[in-house]
């Protein structure tokens, strides 16, 4: 007789280490939510709340216990199908402070309004005409390591290879810049380092100078989020593009993201939904990019495909896509089935093949 949601926590594990500035990850805590209409239980949305360790605002020890709170707050407002809006819902029911919420219970409803069929946006992606380009995914390792993964991706047909920096020593990191760079030139690979703030302050020029040799296409991140004078000095006078990562989290105000972006004025600006706030919020991040000539690009953040699915479709709405970083479906032993699929370097949606939930179907 009414909408209901409930949450399934699951733990997604990763097919190798993966390594970054912050720690070598083995495993992730995700949260599935299921919504459906009590008189028609078929139809059931799916959305995903996935806090990222060590740099998600609502990653909180009572994340879980604030996530059934929310839950039962939704259950008791008895909304019916006729009278329920996802903003308003969503502005009413859940704070700001807790983003991979608001993105779980933003794409449920989503889903379920699109009769349970994981359609988050309908567009010539969902339909299997179009195909997102995506980035390959280098990830930080040992000299050896890094080097496999790369020529994996080549081989594979990437024609945009990430590579995350600040791990090992910064002249190995260098060489191996150096060896895609000896093969193929910026017109045949472009080149993006991610260097999750691992930059300190006094090196951080130095650094991009040499880094500018390998005619990059962009860093991330290249110190650590919060020093805004230092960050915008930083891309008044780089020789590499700039692009903000995790300086934009916690800024949920439109007026903040406003005051921050006219600040720092960075060449470009990454939107992860899970650490935003959802699509809303990204909605108005690229707003005011487009307003402040700021390039973008969408990127999921260690989502299973159900959350991946949900930023890809928002993703194929927008027209003349550079690569997006959409490529972390293939990280786990236990990723939910689906119709994602990797192919030459971008993502594509095959609409015949079925959604299942590690055997049960969704």
């Amino acid at each position: 007789m009414s909408l209901q949601v409930s949450y399934l926590k699951y733990t997604l594990h990763f097919t190798f280490e993966a390594g970054t500035s912050r720690g070598t990850l083995t495993q992730k805590d995700s949260y599935f939510l299921r919504l459906v209409d009590t008189d028609q239980p078929d139809v059931v949305g799916y959305g995903e709340c996935g806090p990222l360790k060590g740099l998600s605002l609502d990653d909180q020890p009572d994340f879980e216990a604030r996530l059934a709170d929310y839950c039962s707050y939704f259950n008791q407002l008895d909304l019916q199908l006729f009278d329920w809006n996802v903003p308003i819902v969503l502005n009413q029911l859940i704070s700001q402070q807790y983003p991979s919420i608001l993105f779980g219970f933003e794409t449920a409803m989503h889903d379920f309004l699109s009769g349970g069929k994981r359609f988050i946006r309908e567009n010539e992606f969902v339909h299997g005409r179009r195909a997102i380009p995506i980035n390959g995914l280098v990830w930080m390792g040992s000299h050896e390591a890094m080097r496999a993964q790369i020529d994996q991706k080549l081989a594979a047909g990437y024609t945009t290879i990430k590579l995350k920096i600040g791990a090992i020593d910064f002249d190995q990191e260098c060489a191996l810049l150096g060896y895609i760079r000896e093969r193929y030139s910026p017109e045949q690979i472009t080149l993006r380092v991610d260097a999750n703030g691992a930059f300190r302050p006094d090196e951080a020029m130095t650094k991009l100078e040499r880094l500018a040799q390998y005619g990059l296409h962009s860093i991330e991140q290249p110190i650590k989020p919060g020093q805004h004078e230092l960050m915008a000095e930083l891309c008044r006078h780089t020789p590499v593009p700039i692009a903000l990562d995790e300086e934009l989290i916690g800024h949920m105000e439109y007026v903040d993201k406003f005051r921050l972006l006219k600040k720092i004025q960075p060449q470009y600006v990454i939107l992860k939904p899970t650490l935003l706030g959802g699509l809303r919020h990204c909605d108005e991040w690229i707003e005011l990019a487009n307003r402040l000539s700021i390039g973008w690009w969408i990127t999921s953040a260690l989502e299973s495909n159900i959350g991946l699915n949900a930023i890809a479709q928002y993703a194929a709405q927008f027209k003349n896509l550079m690569p997006q970083g959409l490529g972390t479906g293939q990280l786990y032993h236990n990723n939910i089935d689906s119709p994602l699929r990797i192919d030459h370097g971008t993502l594509r949606y095959d609409p015949a093949v079925s959604w299942h939930l590690n055997g049960i179907s969704l």
